[in-house]
């Protein structure tokens, strides 16, 4: 029998989406328990199950994993999906944790304000063209993935990060051959093709609702 793997997250992207990205590209399956009352917060907080009093929260093989780091070096660790080797490991956490700041930036759009969206979209397609991407299109050379000649979540990741790039600036990899071909072989891999479809535990870009749940989840955090 599988072993239960439960992400208790809100119904949407954040912090949680790389980690079902990670798992999806292993091929586990996992239950998903959605927070849309802050009493259901505060529930997890009185539970002890919070650690640093956030989320994600995930539990797999008996634990109650917290800090997104911990949470996707672990599952990429468990399923192969960390290189072969310390130094493969060490590529592997500079690609993703690059990626990881892309994404920051990212996630925090929905969340800027009305007035400020359009100044954050032009900070975020600067430091991605300037900063980040330009060090993804070098490390994929002639190889099909960052490091090493095996997926790693490095490249999981950043087939997620770019592909939300395009979301809000369609052309941004308009100047990234190489980055454009790996996402054709990254989407083509079985288990990442049927996360892609429709109906998966993918979420969709954030809504209105979506921001109002975390904002009022977290409403200590948004006074």
């Amino acid at each position: 029998m599988s072993e239960r793997v439960v992400l208790h997250y809100f119904n949407g992207r954040g912090k949680m989406e790389a980690v079902r990205w990670l798992l999806a590209a292993a091929g586990v399956q996992f239950e998903v328990l959605f927070l849309t009352k802050r009493e259901e917060y505060e529930k997890l907080l009185n539970d002890g199950a919070l650690m640093f009093q956030q989320v994600p929260l995930v539990e797999i093989d008996g634990m109650q994993l917290v800090q997104s780091k911990a949470i996707l070096n672990y599952i990429a660790g468990k399923y192969s999906l960390y290189g072969k080797d310390l130094k493969e490991r060490a590529m592997i956490d500079m690609y993703s944790e690059g990626v990881s700041d892309l994404m920051d930036l990212v996630i925090m759009y929905p969340l800027t304000p009305p007035e400020n969206k359009q100044k954050y979209l032009s900070n975020i397609e600067q430091k991605a063209k300037d900063r980040f991407l330009p060090v993804f299109e070098k490390g994929l050379g002639n190889s099909q993935f960052l490091v090493g000649n095996q997926l790693s979540h490095a490249d999981v990741h950043l087939l997620e990060v770019t592909l939300m790039l395009q979301e809000l600036l369609p052309t941004i990899l308009s100047r990234f051959p190489k980055i454009q071909a790996f996402q054709e072989k990254m989407k083509a891999l079985p288990t990442i093709s049927k996360f892609l479809q429709p109906g998966s535990a993918r979420k969709p870009p954030p809504h209105e609702a979506y921001v109002k749940t975390v904002k009022e989840v977290l409403s200590h955090l948004f006074k």
